[in-house]
């Protein structure tokens, strides 16, 4: 009879296994919105960057590698609603949207890529790595969304496991979401098979976290370009994202200093996609007046989004799946299992 009974056991868990390999295995289409170039676009970044027609108006990152803990749950599609109109007459808001064709991995960002240069005097993009992460990134979404304004996230394929629900908190608020690796390696101290492990391990952590896939754009970590991983993420049809101005808020420790970091280089450059960590404390206790202060000086949002989605690569997937420990079939959210009770 104990051999029965293990037996039996032994078959349910292969079952479990085999549901959740099925679930994140299924393949997901990708959409286009039509658009038209921007008259102000310049004829090298035209073919990239395009703006739909109707828009509206710490200290540095450790490389961990610990274990998951206990499994987050099954993903499902994230629900994005209407976002309302904002109600804060003082908002930062977002001044245009553009899309971008990330065909054969074109780069961004004039630290690194001279090419596709779309912005024009006085707008800026703002970029958030390394999430998503506990306090802080909740920080950012809240003065993001109290400033009625959009921003690009660049996140770690470890942390997405660890806080699903965060993430999907950032899709649900209707930011674009690319990847920065699964661990924070510098890639271009890998091989390049490591390398490719810790771009499509992020990439499906990601993924999983969502439920969808993310936008097909990468930044990488300490913005070390290695170019035999430049030319896979072209291979892969993922845009590249390096920066006009880096914050250095990874080693500044005061929200003020934080803003005045941004703000002198943004004075120097007249604009730019500015590189910040939602990782960093410092970085969410000085959103709000950072986000108050480049609307006082003048400063315009763009808001970057993909023309399509990423797929992901179902090996990769597999590997993330190991790092899921114990699923359930449960796919309700915490809310809607753990409540407090009146005493």
């Amino acid at each position: 009879m104990r051999s029965v009974m293990v037996g039996v056991l032994g078959l349910g868990a292969l079952l479990v296994s085999f549901a959740v390999v099925f679930f994140l295995w299924s393949p997901t289409t990708a959409t286009s919105v039509p658009t038209s170039a921007p008259a102000t676009t310049t004829a090298a970044a035209a073919a990239v960057v395009s703006a739909p027609k109707a828009t509206p108006a710490a200290s540095g990152l450790s490389e961990t590698t610990g274990s998951i803990g206990s499994a987050p749950p099954a993903r499902l599609p994230v629900s994005v609603a209407a976002a309302p109109a904002c109600q804060n007459p003082d908002a930062l808001g977002v001044s245009r949207t553009v899309e971008i064709d990330t065909t054969d991995g074109p780069g961004f960002g004039l630290e690194t890529f001279k090419q596709h240069d779309f912005l024009q005097p006085g707008e800026i993009v703002l970029t958030f790595d390394d999430g998503p992460w506990p306090h802080n990134t909740p920080a950012v979404l809240a003065a993001l969304a109290a400033n009625c304004t959009k921003a690009l996230f660049f996140a770690i394929g470890e942390h997405s496991m660890w806080a699903p629900e965060i993430l999907r908190q950032v899709a649900a608020a209707g930011h674009t979401i690319g990847s920065h690796t699964w661990s924070h390696k510098d890639l271009a101290k890998l091989s390049v098979q490591d390398g490719k492990d810790e771009i499509e391990k992020g990439i499906s952590a990601v993924r999983w976290a969502l439920g969808v896939p993310p936008a097909p754009f990468f930044r990488f970590p300490a913005l070390s370009h290695a170019p035999e991983m430049v030319t896979y993420l072209g291979e892969r049809n993922i845009g590249i994202f390096s920066t006009d101005m880096d914050s250095l808020d990874f080693k500044i420790h005061k929200p003020d200093q934080v803003i005045a970091s941004v703000l002198a280089k943004l004075k120097k450059n007249g604009k730019g996609i500015v590189l910040m960590h939602d990782f960093q404390r410092a970085t969410a206790e000085a959103a709000p007046e950072l986000l108050r202060q480049l609307k006082v000086n003048g400063y315009k949002v763009v808001f970057v989004k993909a023309k399509t989605t990423l797929s992901t690569i179902a090996a990769y997937d597999d590997m993330i799946v190991k790092n899921v420990k114990l699923p359930t079939l449960s796919d309700h959210p915490t809310s809607s299992v753990v409540r407090t009770i009146p005493d």
